[in-house]
Formats: structure tokens, sequence, C-alpha cells
């Protein structure tokens, strides 16, 4: 089969490799019928992330059609069944998982060990991603093995086209936990750093939770445009500043709740702090750029909350905790639970409340992946999101 397969820094390659097989009786085969490119596959892309091996299959945002089934997953699916499969690999079984806790499941990471010490403790295992949450092959291909397939999966009608139903893998849920984590109020100013593609479903996802007024920062005009056209307020910071126009829009108190949908890897050209993580990165001496998280603790109004979605890979340096400790501020973050949330956001896609498909920008064959991962990057072409179509 043909699958996008990571090489090295910025080597992304549409490659030729073995189909996958049922490997456990757990596991279902799906051929994909759509994937995604992901903001966080960037952080592989440009190897901010550890643990990625030569030969990699990408990809942790797919939906397809079950073609062959493992015996002890027939009593959940069937061969001819439609699904979206969840990038986050889920036993159903464990401790976490009767708790909800999906992305933190406690059996699916197969390389656990290593993320223990990491981490502490290990994660689920994921799609695509580093051999820390298990160096499972991804979905940006033509079929994917899916491990633990009777609880890793959402099952979802005919009739809808897949781009209404795509998202429901990773972004759609992600932006939707990211504003619930806020416990919106009726009165709530909610700031969301980064409108990129989990920006975008952050805003529609806070403006359905009744929040009062959604506020987007970001500087790539296209993105600017779709958050506006969404119900936000936005500031471009390459223009303002960000401090003094979140203050001014809430009396100098505030945002009430702040969402960090950068994550790693921010962007804030001539300031002091931006420089400084430049070359501490550059370095070796700190993993992430957190200029994101310091501006929100800085920010945020005094018993707040801030949101995390946005992926954090190692260790940062400066933030600000005494600000966050003094002010009394609320931090949430995680990788997204996406099964504790795609029954009702299914509901919400099919009820007409939202179509997650107005992110997408591109559309593209599988062999034109590798060229819309440096699009995508440098946010040529009005790129926002990529869709393939293997």
């Amino acid at each position: 089969m043909k699958a996008l397969v990571w090489h090295g820094t910025t080597d992304i390659r549409c490659d030729s490799v073995p189909d996958p097989q049922i490997e456990h009786p757990r596991d279902a085969i799906i051929k994909v019928t759509s994937c995604a490119i992901c903001g966080s596959d960037l952080h592989l892309y440009d190897h901010f992330m550890p643990g990625m091996k030569s030969g990699d299959i990408m990809g942790h945002e797919t939906m397809g059609e079950v073609v062959e089934v493992g015996a002890e997953s027939k009593g959940k699916l069937k061969v001819g069944d439609r699904v979206v499969i969840p990038f986050t690999i889920i036993c159903g079984e464990c401790d976490q998982c009767k708790r909800g806790n999906f992305s933190v499941c406690e059996r699916t990471n197969r390389n656990g060990h290593i993320a223990a010490k990491a981490f502490g403790h290990t994660t689920a295992g994921l799609f695509g991603y580093t051999h820390l949450t298990g160096g499972y092959p991804g979905g940006q291909a033509e079929y994917l093995r899916v491990p633990f397939a009777d609880a890793t999966h959402i099952k979802v009608p005919n009739g809808i086209p897949d781009e209404k139903l795509l998202f429901l893998s990773d972004i759609f849920p992600t932006g939707w936990q990211a504003a619930v984590q806020c416990d919106i109020e009726p009165t709530d100013t909610v700031a969301i750093w980064g409108a990129g593609p989990v920006g975008q479903m952050a805003i529609r996802s806070a403006i359905l939770l009744g929040a009062k007024q959604v506020i987007a920062i970001d500087r790539v005009p296209e993105r600017l445009d779709m958050a506006r056209a969404g119900g936000a307020i936005t500031i471009n910071f390459d223009e303002e500043s960000v401090i003094e126009r979140l203050n001014e829009l809430t009396n100098g108190k505030g945002p009430e709740k702040c969402i960090d949908a950068v994550g790693m890897e921010a962007h804030a050209a001539g300031t002091v702090d931006a420089m400084y993580d430049r070359v501490k990165q550059a370095t070796m001496m700190e993993t992430d750029r957190p200029h994101v998280l310091r501006e929100m603790a800085y920010v945020c109004r005094p018993a707040g909350t801030l949101s995390i979605p946005g992926v954090y890979g190692g260790l940062l340096d400066k933030i600000p905790f005494g600000a966050i400790m003094n002010k009394g501020l609320t931090i949430r973050t995680g990788q997204t639970h996406v099964n504790r949330w795609t029954d009702d956001l299914l509901r919400r896609i099919e009820e007409g409340q939202i179509d997650p498909s107005f992110v997408i920008t591109h559309t593209v064959g599988l062999n034109e992946g590798p060229d819309m991962y440096k699009i995508f990057r440098d946010k040529q072409d009005g790129c926002i999101k990529v869709v393939l179509k293997p």
C-alpha cells in the first residue's frame, strides 16, 4: 500500500509499504477513505518531538471502512462498518478508561515503560506519533491496523460526507474539550491563542457553550478571517499588543478563561522571551517555546482558568508560576479523551449545530502529502487544514 512515511527532519515521503495484517484478535483493518494532516504532525515533521524512527507511518486523523475484523472484535465491529478512528488507542477496560480518561489508558502504549521514564507514568498509545506513545503506524495510508478495535472506533452513519465526520478523530473533540475544561459561564470572556484548526474548533465550541465573548489571537490573515466568520473578535499580535487589547476588551479585568491552542512552537516575533526561547531551543537547553503560557498567566483574570490543548513535549523555562499561584489560576490540560465527547458531537453534527468541514482549505491525493506538509507548516496558499484522499 501507499503511505506517508517519516524519514527524518522535514523528510516525509509517499512510500510503498507492506499492507497491515491482523496481529491480535482485538484488531481490525480499515480501508482509509479520508485522513488529514494535523498541526501536531508538524512537531514530528520538524522533529521537535523525541522518539521518531525512520520508516514510521504518519497520521492520526483517519476514517474509513472496516475490511477485516479480529475474532475478539466481531461483537462490536463487522466488515462494511463506517468508522472514524480516534487518535487515542483505548482498551475500554482499565481503571482510567472506565473513568473516561481515555488519553491515559493504562494498557495500550506498548512502549509504556519508556513513557513512564519520561513522564512518570504511561499514557495511552497514539496512532502515527512517537515511540514514546507506542510507535503505532498511522493513518496517512491506504489501510490502517486498529489495535483494540472493539473500543478504538466511532461508528458513523452513511449519508454524511467524510469531511463532516473526519475531525471527530481529533481536532473537533480537542477544541471541545479545551472549552469544556474552562467551565464556561454566560458572563465569561474566553481568549484563545492560536487560530489554527484546533483553535477554530475551540472558538465554535466556546460559542456553543455560551461564552459572552470569544477572542482569537493569531497573525495569519486567513486564520483571523475564519475566526471572525465563526463569531470571534480577533487580535493580530503582529499589529497590536495582545495584553493591552485584551484588557481593553475586558474593562481591565482580563479574560476569565484562556485557551492555549498553540503549544510548543509558539511564534512571537520581536518579543524578548521569544528570542530567549529560540536561543535556548537551538542550544538544546529548552525543548519547547512557551510564550503563550507566559502571556496567558499574566493576562488571565485572577481566579480564572488556563486550558491547554496545545501539545508540549518536554522542558519549559521561565514560566511565571508565582503569578499563577498568587492569582489563584486553575490549569487544565491533557491529550483529548476523544471517546468521552464523540456521541454528543456526532449528534450536534447530525442536528446541524456545527459543520466541522468549514476548516478544510485543501483536499489532495495521498501522493501530494509530502508537499502539503511544507505548505501547511509555512502557512502558504492560505492553508489551514489539509484532507488527504488515499
